[in-house]
């Protein structure tokens, strides 16, 4: 049985290295960290919520004949966490005047994804031996993953807000790119366990994403008040 307070420390411990590491995006007009602790929890409490969904969903799969770990199985399981992510979000977030800026849909996507992935460390560290081990295979897959899948979402969610007349379809487009990235890992993941194929997809989509920051960042016109 593993030490609960050893396990809920590096639970946590990939998804604040994580953070601090995204935040640096924003470290010429960072965020009030109220908010980013008020996003991060938010984040970790939707986990709850999307574990209950997921279960019902696989229930239903299953009873209409689509077998569990299919792709269809994988793709749907992914797209219930990846809306759940940006609608805790949308709907807690988007009104604060600290969400200002064209990077800050990046920044609270990602801050809420890695509240997400942590309550997912924690429950795994809780339940395995070898916590090291663990900690070490999320902090190069799951988290990076979640954070890096959500900052898609972000960043076309930004994109939306300043293209006005497409702002529905941009969200839409970011979210199938985003279960798309998740359910291609996943199926990785249960294909081939963690290895060099997951580690160049991360890195692969690593790519995208912190290119996305430096293109928001050179936006300089405030973010749409009535987005």
């Amino acid at each position: 049985m593993p030490n609960p307070f050893i396990a809920v420390a590096l639970g946590l411990l990939p998804g604040i290295v994580w953070l601090i590491f995204f935040l640096q995006e924003d470290r010429q007009r960072p965020e009030p960290k109220t908010k980013i602790l008020l996003t991060f929890l938010l984040g970790g409490c939707i986990t709850f919520f999307v574990l209950q969904l997921q279960i019902a969903l696989n229930y239903w799969l299953t009873s209409i004949g689509i077998v569990q770990w299919s792709s269809i199985s994988i793709f749907w399981l992914a797209a219930t966490e990846e809306v759940a992510k940006f609608l805790i979000v949308y709907f807690a977030v988007r009104k604060m005047k600290s969400f200002d800026e064209a990077i800050d849909p990046m920044i609270y996507m990602i801050v809420a994804a890695l509240g997400f992935a942590s309550v997912e460390n924690v429950a795994s560290a809780l339940k395995t031996v070898n916590n090291f081990e663990l900690v070490t295979l999320r902090f190069v897959g799951a988290t990076l993953l979640h954070s890096l899948s959500s900052g898609l979402v972000g960043y076309w969610w930004s994109l939306s807000i300043y293209h006005k007349r497409h702002q529905v379809s941009d969200i839409l487009v970011g979210l199938f790119y985003a279960t798309i990235f998740h359910s291609v890992f996943n199926f990785l993941v249960i294909k081939w366990g963690p290895g060099i194929n997951v580690t160049l997809l991360l890195i692969f989509i690593a790519f995208f994403v912190l290119n996305d920051f430096e293109k928001l960042k050179s936006v300089t016109t405030p973010l749409p008040k009535d987005s």
